[in-house]
């Protein structure tokens, strides 16, 4: 078992709900059980499975979970585009998360390969 509290990509993890509750702020009221919620659910997704992942006895399942997390992180990252389409959000405002989302897809993509290669 590992100690998720320790591992760099769960902590990149948090740092990306933080900065997704300061987004969703800007966001319209009216979207408050739609996108918001969304994006909230999909940014909580990303440091969950790589906690509940690093629980598990084989690197299969750890793998899975972090496979999970990956597709949650897509989702965070679309959820945040639609919000731009929608001019809810600046594209200047999204500059810095859209850097941690590239930055923790590669940190995740690493550790998969990683395990993957054994």
């Amino acid at each position: 078992m590992r100690d998720f509290k320790k591992l760099d990509i769960w902590k990149n993890g948090i740092e990306l709900v933080k900065q997704v509750y300061q987004l969703s702020d800007k966001l319209p009221s009216e979207e408050k059980f739609g996108l918001r919620s969304q994006i909230i659910r999909a940014s909580i997704s990303v440091p969950s499975n790589i906690a509940e992942g690093c629980s598990r006895n084989s690197e299969v399942e750890f793998k899975r979970f972090l496979e999970i997390a990956m597709g949650s992180l897509f989702e965070v990252e679309t959820q945040l585009i639609i919000a731009q389409e929608l001019n809810f959000i600046e594209e200047k405002e999204l500059e810095t998360i859209f850097t941690l989302i590239q930055k923790e897809g590669k940190m995740i993509n690493s550790l998969i390969n990683k395990i993957k290669n054994g």
